[in-house]
């Protein structure tokens, strides 16, 4: 059946939504609806539909079922996946979840949550799939299978790894290579010694430019000592990048990160996020009044020079945008170290240069055909578009720099370059645009319209 478009048309969700229907109606429905559709799910799509949950809404739908059921859908659950979970519930709800879990289950998830949430260590999952350097091709695969059979034994039996007895890792070996190899032959003769890994406290970000420069589907998380703790695989990676790129755009746009999604954020919770920067925002933009005011002696006497104020500014911030979204791009992949600073500023010094040069072109063009056409600048209107081609130059270049160096100033304190937003680039070159503006023209037009 169709998926109603409102919810208040979902009258009995637990009778009528498959698994399917359920997902898309998921963010319509209210607790007691999720719950009850959760429910009448059959055990086989119900625990699907569980696992592909986020870790809030695993929560939330939790919080809603009995304690054995509780401790039923917990043990479904990866380490890492239960770590995710009870970071998501208050203290006291979170140690009666914990206190339902079996000992093993307690001890991996103790084990992660001792890890920052951002790092590999709180990112992997301590189920993989290991064998020893000494079995036969013969004694991994069957070992391999008595582990792939438990559900809760491995995250994934792509790679097997390859430790010694102290855990230490010593190689990996492919499913594919213990099939083709013949069965007498010893796995340290098969496996592959030099493995991409990280180290346990390695942040998120980096981990995931690891596995896609390395094009893996896992990498394995060492101590400080090459004893391997766990793995983290593209499915936990996909999710981060997900997650740090959602991030980076709402910092962009002049907010703070929200914590959960749109539509759950609470509307007090939306205010303190956004008001902030916007009260700074509004605070820099003050700034462009005091400027007008300094030159209110000039805007007097030429009043046309008023004509282009939006013009120069928009230029100016624009410009800045744009090279600040670049460079905070190019950071956040790893293209861009703070030791480059020198090479970004030179190379968009001149295309901030060249960028102006070109509005300056547009601009003189576009004075002059409305002079032809409407007369609308005056006698003295070549000097005007001088004026305005000048400051475009100067706005645009010097707009292009201070947005593709905010990152590096705020990356140099330790600070997220992200916080280079847009907005706060573009407030900065506008009050510092009009000065160029009004120099620009004061140079020009002395002793004409000034």
């Amino acid at each position: 059946m169709p998926v109603p478009e409102n919810r208040a048309d979902l009258v009995e969700p637990s009778e009528a939504l498959t698994a399917a229907e359920l997902t898309e109606a998921w963010p319509l429905l209210d607790l007691d609806e999720r719950v009850r559709g959760f429910r009448c799910l059959p055990h086989a799509e119900a625990a699907d539909f569980f696992l592909a949950l986020d870790a809030r809404d695993q929560s939330t739908v939790l919080a809603a079922l009995s304690s054995h059921e509780q401790r039923l859908w917990l043990r479904q659950l990866p380490p890492d996946d239960l770590a995710d979970l009870l970071q998501q519930v208050e203290p006291e709800r979170r140690a009666q979840l914990f206190a339902l879990l079996d000992e093993a289950g307690k001890k991996e998830v103790s084990a992660l949550l001792a890890f920052a949430e951002d790092d590999a260590g709180g990112l992997m999952n301590t189920r993989f799939a290991r064998v020893r350097p000494d079995m036969t091709a013969d004694e991994a695969i069957r070992y391999l299978r008595r582990q792939a059979r438990d559900r809760q034994g491995v995250e994934t039996i792509y790679y097997a790894y390859v430790l010694d007895a102290g855990q230490r890792l010593l190689g990996v070996v492919s499913f594919r290579e213990l099939f083709a190899a013949p069965l007498d032959k010893l796995v340290r003769e098969i496996m592959h010694t030099e493995v991409v890994s990280v180290p346990s406290e390695m942040d998120q970000e980096a981990v995931a430019r690891v596995m896609q420069q390395n094009d893996v589907l896992a990498v394995p998380v060492l101590d400080a000592e090459r004893r391997m703790q766990g793995i983290i695989t593209h499915d936990d990676i996909q999710d981060v990048v997900q997650e740090e790129a959602t991030e980076d755009i709402q910092k962009i746009g002049g907010t703070e990160a929200l914590e959960k999604p749109y539509l759950q954020t609470r509307f007090a919770e939306m205010i303190r996020k956004r008001a902030g920067w916007l009260s700074v925002l509004f605070l820099g933009e003050t700034l462009t009044a005091s400027a007008m005011g300094y030159y209110e002696h000039e805007l007097g006497k030429a009043l046309v020079l008023t004509l282009f104020i939006p013009l120069i500014m928009s230029s100016g911030g624009n410009s800045g945008s744009q090279a600040s979204t670049l460079v905070i791009r190019a950071m956040a992949l790893g293209e861009v170290k703070l030791r480059d600073w020198w090479i970004v500023a030179r190379r968009e010094l001149a295309t901030g240069a060249m960028l102006g040069t070109i509005l300056a072109v547009i601009g003189i063009l576009r004075i002059c055909a409305w002079q032809a056409m409407f007369h609308s600048y005056g006698e003295h209107y070549l000097l005007i578009a001088c004026a305005v081609a000048l400051a475009l130059v100067g706005v645009a270049t010097w707009g292009t720099l201070a947005g593709s160096m905010l990152p590096f100033i705020l990356r140099r304190f330790h600070l997220d370059p992200a916080s280079a937003s847009a907005p706060f680039v573009a407030t900065l070159v506008d009050v510092s645009g009009l000065v160029i503006y009004f120099t620009a023209a004061s140079a020009i037009l002395a002793g004409t319209l000034l």
